[in-house]
């Protein structure tokens, strides 16, 4: 049952005992989690947040990953001389020295201090932009580097497990519960075509030719906080799907999202590219602060994982359209069946990349080395 305005501002108050808080504001344009923007009497801020048990069955496990990787952090950034109170996320504990209140629902909040001064941009609005968010989400791989991947909780279970994702999807096509596979044979066709790739990095990974890593996994641009003065990255933030994973999976996420043309679910196709000039963009930010961390297998599998996190992507929304649309939301009956489109559009593009695409981030990983 939904909560009322003044049952959210009680909520908040377990981590602001000593202020007098006003109304909690929605805050951010994320899909999963509900979060409210709350200021203390003081005129400081902070941020309240339900964990969307429907994603996340086992919020514990969320937060312990969370508060074991922040610590990690911010004793990295203080051996640096940096600043932990705005170069990671600080987590308040309630009244009761925890990190999360339960609602009378059963469900979970948790609340983060407020990083002042910066911004968050939804969109790619300029190369330098998208840089600077290679840059931080390649500074926190990095500082992670000596953290146990193989230690942190699976907060969804197999979530690149790509192999499994081409299952899933043939299941789809063979049960096609909505009657539409009939009409998407082409893109179905295409979609098998590339099964044997599916594996790649998976393959490599059990044979210990890519080493495990801790994982941002949902590296949108605007998981990354923007300082407003300096325009430099801050802050990585939405840390509930940090797990063990492969540096692949995040770079090629942010390169799937951030080096189109085009949105993600732009029903012209001809508005639809992939930007070679923002992928060596991203991979200059990514890479000045990974390569002398990653082994010649990791620097060509960032190459890789943008083929792969874009291919991932191109077959759960073909696969949900033949499912009949149960997993993403959708605004219109071919919504799923556009977003695949435009993700097959990218990955075509890739190919004809390909060359230049392995050589870019040989190069860069070069000259930081």
């Amino acid at each position: 049952m939904k909560l009322t305005v003044e049952e959210i501002r009680v909520l908040a108050q377990q981590f602001a005992p000593d202020s007098v808080l006003g109304c909690p504001k929605p805050f951010g344009g994320g899909h999963i989690n509900d979060t409210f923007l709350l200021e203390r009497e003081d005129g400081s801020l902070f941020v309240l947040q339900r964990i969307n048990k429907n994603v996340f069955p086992n919020p514990p496990q969320v937060m312990e990953n969370i508060q074991r990787v922040t610590h990690h952090l911010r004793k990295r950034i203080r051996a640096v001389g940096g600043d932990p109170e705005r170069e990671t996320l600080r987590m308040l504990k309630n009244a009761q020295g925890e990190l999360c209140t339960i609602d009378r629902n059963g469900d979970y909040w948790r609340a983060y201090s407020f990083v002042g001064g910066s911004t968050s941009y939804d969109q790619v609005e300029s190369a330098e932009i998208f840089r600077e968010s290679g840059r931080a989400f390649g500074r926190f791989m990095s500082m992670l580097d000596d953290f146990d991947a193989a230690s942190l909780h699976e907060t969804i279970a197999r979530f690149h497990d790509t192999p499994k994702r081409f299952r899933d999807f043939r299941a789809a096509v063979e049960g096609n519960a909505s009657g539409r596979a009939d009409g998407v044979r082409d893109l179905i066709d295409v979609a098998l075509g590339y099964e044997a790739f599916g594996s790649t990095l998976m393959d490599q990974l059990a044979s210990g030719e890519l080493p495990l890593r801790v994982t941002h996994n949902d590296t949108k641009l605007n998981n990354v906080l923007i300082d407003t003065a300096s325009g430099r990255a801050v802050c990585v933030i939405d840390l509930d799907t940090v797990m063990p994973g492969l540096c692949a999976y995040d770079f090629g996420d942010a390169i799937r999202f951030g080096a189109s043309t085009a949105a993600e679910d732009e029903q012209d196709l001809s508005k639809v590219h992939f930007d070679m000039d923002l992928y060596r963009a991203y991979a200059e930010g990514y890479i000045s602060e990974v390569a002398g961390a990653l082994n010649a297998k990791e620097v060509d599998s960032l190459a890789i994982g943008a083929k792969m996190m874009t291919l991932e992507n191109g077959i759960r929304f073909l696969g949900d359209y033949l499912n009949g649309d149960v997993y993403f939301k959708t605004a219109y009956p071919e919504h799923n069946l556009v977003r695949a489109r435009t993700q097959f559009k990218l990955l075509s593009e890739m190919d004809e990349h390909w060359d230049e695409m392995l050589a870019c981030v040989r190069e860069l990983a070069q000259k930081g080395n």
